[in-house]
């Protein structure tokens, strides 16, 4: 199995700018445990035999499959069985990143076809079909050598302009070539339309030399509002690790008061990546110095302090995506402090082998201690019950799935705790894909299990069961009443052409996310439509933050899917304040072309505004790119950062409530907040960065802390400044370098 690294596109620069070489690792037993457990199921995937008739997408991720083709083709006797294995073989070479020898076998299979004795019809379908697949071999040729090899801020921002041009433009030349006889042959496809005007961009072509007939005017791609332009510092400061998709984590891990970033990436052998910030800005991996090795793959990661010692823990999900996988078991790393950390999986009780993508960590019961919802994926291929573990508060977890009605939930793609009817207990929100969506209400002790808990199924009659195929899902309060709303990100597998067509205005039924608006009374109203978020976007990775620091809570979306041709791009939306979101990724630099998964926004640079960091990876073993981290310029609003630290709720003060009362010109403001990392396909800070736009002055801060019926408040601390808020304090703490 290649890992990203092999594949051939990490330039020196890229991957490690500015890092020291890490100290010499120091992994515990039970890392080396969790380690030697990967590496033997690892092994037994990778030796899985050659089935011929397997058509799952992920087998590019199988190193015996492009040797087993050209076993076939070497042997086989019959033509038309030689066309399609070496088919399948330039297929196979795509999708490992061996491009120019994917484009030979294509050319040889396309002067075999020309030789050929076939009907003209029949041989025009196989020319259609290895248009295609021409097309999507010199689109990727085009980026390995120059995003890749020559990469730089502006590679793959769209749209593509200044250093984002290609310097090597033979391969994207070869595709417009390809993607005009397309479109000659079917002047309707508005994939290959899409992808000639952006393979125009990559030459600097675009507008002027790209024929009026096939022309996607630039007007359609323009900002709605401009806030300002976040450029790429990824590879400036050293956290551009390239691999394919993959979650992340932005905090401070090693407790020395700066923000740090763990990647993951899913690829089996992928290391795990954890950069520490440097005194200088920059970061170092001490990825072996934090005792990870071998902690590898890991489709999504989330954090949080699950035992209340002052450290944040990190948790690995595995398995998803490789249909019933059930061999790939989840890693719960213990933070033993200072950023070392030690896989506790098996002695905590989360030893468990279902595929999985999903977790969500929560309070249910209000006892202080962080349980964990993991959501399993169920198809054609198995069944996988999803988990809720319930804290002992001693370290370990009991599973409680099946006693609170929690087990049986389908393909589960997303999760989010929240309190959605302000009655003091955390509900559970659960994505699905290919069924309708489900919303637990928490009963309490309820259940005649020991130990269990309640949960009541109300989704239809709260109105949030759409979209049916969807992925990330969170709470927030993006109306500053008081009330938890739900956002919703849709993902059918409308493909290229169906953004392409939405860009240009043809409407589209499904696709759209949803964005849910609280009642107030256990009901939701749908307000996508009014919130201008009913576009056609397939997000995988998605999260929310304050872009401008006005106080309106913003939200990025990574888009794409496996299939190389869905180079669009990520899509930002700003909060206008009054309900609607504005478009700003072309004008704010965030619209990246290659797929978006983990996303995070944190202070990174401790300036007082938000910046967002991204894994940019795809699916296939070949599909590798370096993350993004995107640098706030600044909008000269206000803010606040608290540190909160749960004393009788948990330490990580996940659930807690946060209104903020600013006085302005006209009297007083409100600002609400949840404490949480966020969506959940990317885990953000948990300090929270709270705008005040252009307050003049804090009134008060409230805390509602998980479990506690009463207020805490704090009056008049100053604005632009850092606090730690414990619980029971009387006052506001300053932060200072190394506080937690």
């Amino acid at each position: 199995m290649k890992t990203p690294t092999i594949a051939g596109w990490i330039i020196a620069g890229v991957v490690l700018a500015g890092c020291s070489p890490p100290p010499p690792a120091v992994p515990t037993a039970g890392t080396k445990a969790m380690a030697l457990r990967l590496d033997g199921v690892v092994g037994k995937w990778e030796a899985a035999p050659y089935s011929p008739t397997e058509e799952k997408p992920f087998r590019a991720n199988r190193p015996g499959w492009i040797p087993a083709y050209r076993q076939r083709i070497a042997s086989s006797q019959e033509a038309g069985k030689m066309l399609e294995f070496r088919h399948r073989l330039a297929r196979e070479l795509l999708w490992d990143g061996q491009t120019k020898a994917a484009l030979g076998e294509l050319n040889r299979l396309s002067a075999m076809v020309e030789q050929s004795t076939a009907p003209e019809r029949v041989k025009e379908s196989f020319f259609s079909m290895l248009r295609t697949d021409f097309s999507i071999g010199f689109l990727r040729l085009a980026e390995q050598e120059n995003c890749l090899a020559g990469h730089n801020p502006q590679s793959c921002i769209f749209p593509i302009r200044e250093a984002g041009v290609h310097r090597l433009q033979e391969p994207s030349s070869a595709a417009i070539g390809v993607l005009l006889k397309s479109l000659t042959a079917n002047p309707a496809d508005l994939s290959s339309r899409w992808l000639l005007n952006l393979a125009y961009m990559t030459l600097g072509k675009y507008p002027q030399e790209v024929p009026p007939e096939h022309l996607i005017d630039e007007k359609i791609f323009q900002s709605e509002h401009d806030p300002g332009r976040f450029r790429d510092e990824a590879a400036k400061l050293g956290v551009a690790a390239v691999g394919l998709a993959g979650g992340c984590c932005v905090d401070d891990f090693d407790g020395d008061g700066d923000l740090d970033i763990v990647a993951s990436s899913w690829g089996l052998r992928d290391q795990l990546r954890l950069f520490s910030q440097n005194a200088e800005g920059g970061f170092d991996d001490r990825t072996l110095a934090a005792g990870l090795s071998g902690e590898v793959g890991g489709l999504n990661i989330c954090h949080a302090d699950y035992d209340n010692d002052g450290a944040l823990d990190l948790l690995v999900l595995r398995g998803g995506w490789l249909d019933g996988a059930e061999q790939f078991p989840n890693s719960l790393l213990r933070n033993l402090g200072g950023g070392v950390f030690d896989d506790v999986t098996e002695k905590a009780g989360l030893l468990s082998f279902s595929p999985t993508q999903v977790a969500a960590w929560g309070d249910y019961d209000n006892d202080g201690w962080l349980d964990l919802f993991i959501g399993n994926e169920s198809n054609a291929a198995g069944s996988y019950d999803s988990r809720l573990y319930h804290n002992n508060g001693d370290g370990t977890f009991t599973e409680q799935g099946a006693a609170s009605g929690l087990s049986s939930l389908g393909f589960v793609k997303g999760a989010a705790w929240g309190d959605c009817d302000n009655d003091g207990f955390v509900d559970l929100y659960i994505s699905r894909a290919g069924a309708k969506n489900l919303l637990f209400h928490n009963e309490g002790r309820e259940s005649p299990a020991p130990g269990g808990w309640s949960f009541q199924e109300r989704a239809a009659s709260a109105g949030v069961e759409e979209p049916v195929n969807s992925f990330p899902a969170w709470f927030w309060d993006y109306d500053n009443d008081g009330w938890l709303d739900l956002f919703v990100a849709g993902f059918d597998g409308t493909g290229i052409d169906g953004v392409a067509g939405d860009y240009l205005g043809r409407p589209r039924p499904s696709g759209h996310p949803k964005l849910y608006r609280n009642r107030g009374d256990g009901s939701f109203d749908d307000v996508t439509s009014a919130a201008r978020l009913d576009r056609v976007l397939l997000v995988m990775g998605a999260n929310f933050g304050d872009l401008d620091n006005d106080g309106h809570p913003d939200l990025y979306l990574g888009t794409g899917a496996p299939d190389y041709r869905t180079l669009m791009p990520n899509r930002m939306f700003r909060n206008n304040g009054s309900g609607a979101f504005q478009d700003v990724t072309t004008a704010g630099g965030f619209g990246h072309l290659q797929k978006g998964h983990g996303i995070a926004f944190a202070d990174v640079d401790a300036d007082g505004d938000q910046d967002v960091y991204a894994v940019m990876g795809g699916w296939y073993t070949g599909d590798v790119f370096p993350n993004v981290l995107f640098e706030n310029p600044g909008h000269g609003n206000h803010w606040i950062t608290l540190r909160l630290r749960g004393t009788r709720a948990n330490r990580s003060a996940i659930g807690a409530r946060i209104k903020v009362t600013v006085r302005v010109p006209s009297g007083s403001r409100q600002i609400h907040a949840l404490a949480g990392t966020g969506g959940s396909f990317g885990s953000a800070s948990l300090q929270q960065e709270i705008g005040l736009g252009k307050a003049e002055a804090i009134e008060e801060i409230e805390i509602w802390w998980p479990g506690q019926e009463g207020r805490q408040v704090f009056r008049g601390p100053e604005m632009d400044r850092a606090y730690l808020a414990e619980e029971g304090a009387t006052m506001l703490q300053p932060v200072r370098g190394g506080d937690s």
